[in-house]
């Protein structure tokens, strides 16, 4: 059984402030790298002194210490994205400077902190690894198999009719792959044919 990961449940957000200075963390969970920089570009503020980031998906990952010297702020960030088995998620933390320096290890501590309760306030959900499986299903068994959807937890990603029926592709648990190939095989006495596109 391999570790659980998590990704956030919506947009979150935590403010800090330390020795003068504002540190205002937002996060959210992205899909891709296009998704990430898209969330930077909607909250980052153009007026502050700095807008750090750091985003991880699958095995991408990017960070950015805008200015802050060099790795006190992106690399922190994605050090609490990561201590905390988070997976497709954007965390981009914008400060406010008050006029005391904090120094590196303080720089250090303040972008990762803040990052981190950001993160452990979220509301988070379980990132569950998905298959995709396409067959096509016959109108004889279509409700059938559509009410089995939420116990697999399967997601219907494509679904196109035909006279016949409807050709579905669903995104399966990795774990739950087979038992929902054998079941839909026997549902049909084994000449249901399913693949398994890539994505």
């Amino acid at each position: 059984m391999e570790a659980m990961t998590w990704t956030l449940d919506g947009m979150a957000e935590h403010e800090s402030v330390i020795k003068g200075s504002t540190f205002l963390a937002r996060a959210a969970p992205v899909p891709d790298e296009t998704a990430a920089l898209a969330f930077f570009n909607e909250v980052a503020v153009p007026d502050a002194t700095h807008n750090c980031w750091a985003f991880r998906t699958g095995q991408r990952y990017r960070t950015s210490d805008d200015g802050e010297p060099s790795g006190t702020a992106g690399r922190p960030i994605l050090s609490a994205i990561e201590g905390q088995d988070f997976d497709n998620v954007m965390v981009v933390v914008t400060r406010w400077f008050g006029g005391v320096k904090l120094g590196a290890g303080g720089l250090v501590r303040a972008y990762g902190g803040a990052a981190a309760a950001c993160l452990r306030e979220a509301a988070k959900i379980e990132r569950i690894e998905t298959l995709p499986l396409r067959f096509h299903c016959p109108f004889s068994i279509y409700a059938q198999v559509e009410a089995k959807l939420p116990g697999w937890r399967a997601e219907k990603t494509l679904c196109d009719f035909d006279a016949e029926g409807a050709w579905l592709t669903l995104a399966v648990p990795v774990e739950d792959a087979e038992a929902v190939t054998d079941y839909l095989r026997d549902l049909t006495r084994g000449q249901m044919v399913i693949s398994r596109p890539d994505l």
